[in-house]
């Protein structure tokens, strides 16, 4: 699967769909005590995209107290969802990419669109969920809730890059001269190895998106890719799990840059800390993360009111300035902080925006090939 082919790819991620006349949200009004369900319920998604301010916000002004459960990553969700067979959590924040891995699952069940202003968000993103997520035409499981780029942070009083442009590369991750001063997360830096492989000479173009198209794609790339990452994991400082792994490297674990998201170092960068993000020269990694019900949801009013909410662009701009990442909200960016756009614009300068990778959907046999190439490189 090429970037083209993906369920969205760079030139339609960005596009602001200020054309498309997208209704205000109301704010949200107290729900009813005649509520069928229970005025609690539980949400299991990114372990910061919800901050303490915005939920106790939430249940101010509809009285539902939310039980939130924080994971750290796609596979961390998926497992949870398997082995409670879609129960224990009304509603989840699956990765767009993660389409081809949910529908044979069937864990999911559809949205009541009728309940949701998908208008109030980005066109470009809200296409992603009738595109990839509608299995078996039973109507759409997945709706956009932030959006975010994986590419390089590091502290500005102690690194910088060394192209002559100031932008940085993957390579420089795993490069003798920082050795013992960076870090990764293990599946995502490895393909991003990859892209510097390309771009260096050292592997042939193309070959990491080609590895989405087929096993034996995947193989041939990822063995090169593993042995080449082996050969340089002694450099590394740091493989991390989660965006508060992510921040401990850069403030406190000797971390000086690493491949990051974007939402822990603007978010410290927001804070004050001497650290920075920015889009490497062979492009940041795109996703959009969702929001989902499962199968065993039991308190659906709630959850439809906590998407209203989420979909304020009032409520979803002010989030920007805590957890650091973008919302499809339009409208959304003129409620966060003045830092906010300056951050942006300095994460993805000049032809950045451009050059974003949409990360392709992972079909569930590439994902379990990586998995095996991941645990080489991990237990060398």
């Amino acid at each position: 699967m090429t970037k083209t082919n993906s369920t969205f790819n760079r030139r339609s991620f960005l596009k602001s769909g200020t054309a498309v006349g997208a209704a205000a949200l109301a704010t949200p009004a107290l729900v009813s005590k005649a509520l069928a369900s229970s005025g609690e319920m539980t949400l299991m998604d990114w372990s910061d995209y919800w901050p303490e301010e915005m939920l106790a916000k939430f249940t101010s002004e509809t009285g539902i107290k939310v039980n939130y459960i924080g994971i750290g990553s796609n596979e961390e969700l998926i497992n949870k969802m398997k082995a409670s067979n879609g129960a224990g959590a009304d509603l989840i924040g699956p990765t767009n990419n993660r389409s081809l891995q949910w529908g044979p699952l069937d864990l999911l069940q559809p949205f009541d669109m009728s309940r949701i202003n998908i208008d109030a968000a980005n066109p470009a993103m809200a296409k992603i969920g009738p595109d990839a997520w509608d299995f078996g035409g039973k109507g759409n499981t997945w709706i956009p809730h932030i959006w975010g780029t994986e590419g390089m942070a590091w502290r500005v009083d102690k690194w910088a890059p060394a192209r002559a442009d100031g932008v940085p590369s993957y390579g420089e991750i795993w490069a003798d001269e920082n050795a013992g001063k960076t870090m990764i997360r293990a599946h995502s830096g490895m393909l991003c190895a990859g892209l510097f492989m390309e771009a260096s000479g050292q592997m042939e173009p193309g070959s990491v998106w080609a590895a989405y198209e087929s096993e034996e794609n995947m193989r041939k790339t990822w063995s090169q890719i593993t042995d080449w990452c082996i050969a340089r994991k002694k450099n590394l400082k740091l493989i991390w799990n989660d965006a508060d792994s992510q921040k401990n490297g850069l403030l406190n674990d000797g971390v000086v840059v690493g491949q990051t998201w974007d939402g822990p170092p603007l978010a410290l960068k927001t804070a004050g800390e001497p650290v920075t993000y920015q889009a490497p020269a062979e492009g940041a990694m795109a996703w959009v993360d969702g929001l989902a019900m499962p199968k065993g949801a039991k308190n659906i009013d709630e959850v439809y009111e906590l998407i209203k909410f989420a979909y304020n662009p009032e409520n979803a701009g002010k989030a920007i300035d805590k957890h650091g990442y973008n919302s499809p909200i339009l409208g959304a960016d003129k409620f966060a902080s003045e830092t906010y756009a300056k951050n942006f614009a300095e994460a993805y300068p000049g032809d950045a925006l451009a050059n974003l990778n949409a990360w392709p959907a992972e079909a569930p046999w590439y994902a379990d090939i990586r998995t095996e190439y991941v645990n080489k490189f991990q237990s060398s």
